[in-house]
């Protein structure tokens, strides 16, 4: 009997082979690619097309725009990812990647034996502080973080991923026309203008773009949809912790790193013509190599010492992204942050953060938060730790002491920016719709005190639908709540409503107004109870009140 049934199953994997839902060969603008095609199942076998290393740029020069790339002839055998753009290895001793790096990735999800056609795109850009980073993520054998197939397949989405510079490649500027910046930036552009241009080859609807990203990912989604140069091109927005607004988003003094890297690599710094120049005959590795953020030896928080972002240039960036959410006016922006986002930082800024056995002292917070509000001196370090100790009484216990640290790196870095932005975007809106998140899911790491909420990048792995990948390593709680990222994500990415699409969801996100700052938090349990409003009203009110009006120093 079971000879039969072999036989019959063996029958229909033919019969649906032969019936298979494939792009096969695309044409693009630079000429015919093809992927790969995947069955998925047996009975009534789904489909996804791969298209991986895909170029969307030519090979752009130190410290210059890239322009359109030439194109090929004959088929270009999309297959496998390419190197990420020129970075420092996590080690900051060496350098990975190429400068040979605009390629892009797309995942095509078909249902049943029918070519997908018209279904809405999902563009990421990922984080990784401006400085670390690739389109397909951080790997393991095979398993790659950013791996876009999951995600397209459970939101009937199409998933593309690219590469962007990084680093001085990427970001440095000396202030003024000579190096004006912005290089990662106008990269990422280019390959959401090539996906308006292309994704309809592929089945896309190039009218329904969303970009969506992670920490400075997530930043320069938000920078992406307040520039000039996108209008047309970006019908949503997801930011996910990081916004244009965030501190470190940008840089405000571009020149003096510009000097310290022209210094170390032997340039000349006092004219920013003979130093924009010199750099651009450097040894790309050695431009590279001269920045290292040495954690080991930090005087200040290391939240001062990201050197390399994005800059008001007058061009792409044309005014502080506080002037600009006009530009994101028909936009739908859903955005929000983790709870303990700034557990990261804190933990690299007081190493006690995560030691069960050592204890954190009054005054190494109150020597944090000094640091942490250089701008505002004496008086706005005060304020600042007078409200965050205000319930700390005559003994507070470590747990407590170490929640308030973290509480006040999160607000500062992530919160109380990202709470800004959704009112300027609110506020601006025409036809955009607005959304804000808080997610809540504790983290998983083993070393991490079992207090620890969602700390920084922990989202990543359920919006990439990694428990439903590797079910030895996640909970049927991991599932659920990554079964509900990519239903509101991607319902968002074809309707503009979370709400609203082809997945259920587990209760109803109610949009964002500045009257009620209404919020839904993602975690193991959302019910209705979820909807909540005002996120963290108070700190939001002082910091972007009270304390940005004290005189700076």
């Amino acid at each position: 009997m079971s000879h039969w049934i072999a036989l019959a199953l063996a029958f229909a994997g033919l019969l649906a082979a032969a019936q298979a839902a494939k792009l096969g060969v695309v044409y693009t603008e630079g000429g015919f690619v093809e992927g790969k095609n995947k069955q998925i199942g047996l009975i009534n076998p789904s489909y996804i097309d791969t298209f991986k290393g895909i170029p969307f740029a030519a090979q752009p020069g130190i410290l210059q725009k890239a322009e359109r790339h030439p194109g090929w002839s004959g088929t270009l055998k999309a297959t496998d990812f390419k190197p990420r753009c020129l970075q420092v290895t996590l080690s900051q001793n060496d350098v990975r990647g190429e400068l040979d790096c605009l390629y892009l990735n797309i995942w095509v999800p078909h249902s049943g034996r029918s070519v997908s056609t018209n279904l809405p795109v999902m563009v990421w850009i990922y984080g990784g502080a401006f400085l670390f980073g690739g389109a397909q993520g951080a790997n393991f054998l095979d398993n790659y973080l950013y791996d876009g197939e999951e995600l397209a397949l459970r939101g009937n989405v199409i998933v593309v991923t690219f590469n962007y510079r990084l680093g001085p490649l990427g970001f440095l500027s000396t202030g003024d026309a000579n190096a004006p910046g912005n290089y990662g930036l106008w990269d990422q552009h280019m390959a959401i203008a090539w996906v308006k241009r292309n994704i309809a080859a592929f089945g896309g609807n190039p009218e329904n773009v969303t970009i969506f990203g992670e920490s400075a990912g997530a930043a320069s989604v938000s920078l992406q949809t307040l520039s000039p140069y996108n209008n047309g091109l970006i019908k949503r927005a997801i930011s996910q912790s990081g916004v244009g607004l965030s501190p470190w988003a940008i840089q405000q003094d571009p020149l003096f790193w510009a000097r310290q890297i022209g210094a170390k690599v032997g340039c000349p710094v006092d004219d920013t013509a003979a130093l924009s120049n010199c750099l651009r005959v450097s040894d790309p590795r050695a431009v590279t190599l001269a920045f290292k953020l040495d954690l080991a030896n930090l005087k200040y928080p290391v939240v001062h010492y990201l050197a390399f972002s994005a800059v008001v240039d007058g061009d792409f960036i044309p005014d502080e992204p506080a002037n600009l959410f006009h530009n994101a006016a028909d936009i739908d922006y859903l955005v929000g942050v983790n709870n303990m986002d700034g557990h990261l930082f804190a933990g690299m800024d007081i190493s006690s953060i995560n030691a069960p056995l050592q204890k954190i002292t009054a005054a190494e917070v109150q020597k944090l938060v000094q640091e942490l509000t250089l701008a505002k001196g004496a008086l706005g370090m005060d304020m600042v730790y007078d409200l965050y100790t205000s319930n700390w009484g005559p003994n507070p216990e470590q747990e407590l002491m170490k929640k308030t640290v973290i509480d006040a790196e999160t607000d500062y870095i992530f919160l109380v920016p990202t709470q800004e932005a959704l009112a300027r975007h609110y506020s601006q809106a025409r036809s955009g719709k607005t959304y804000s998140y808080l997610f809540s899911h504790p983290s998983r790491m083993p070393l991490y005190p079992s207090w620890v909420g969602a700390d920084h990048a922990d989202d990543l792995q359920y919006i990439f639908g990694k428990p439903f990948l590797n079910l030895a390593a996640f909970r049927p709680q991991d599932r659920n709540v990554s079964g509900a990222m990519i239903a509101y994500w991607t319902n968002f990415a074809a309707t503009g409503d979370p709400n609203q699409g082809p997945s259920k969801v587990p209760t109803s996100w109610l949009p964002y107004d500045t009257q009620y700052g209404q919020y839904l938090e993602i975690n193991n349990s959302i019910t209705y109870n979820s909807m909540k409003q005002g996120l963290r009203s108070p700190y939001v009110r002082f910091w972007v009140q009270t304390y940005r009006n004290l005189p700076n120093l």
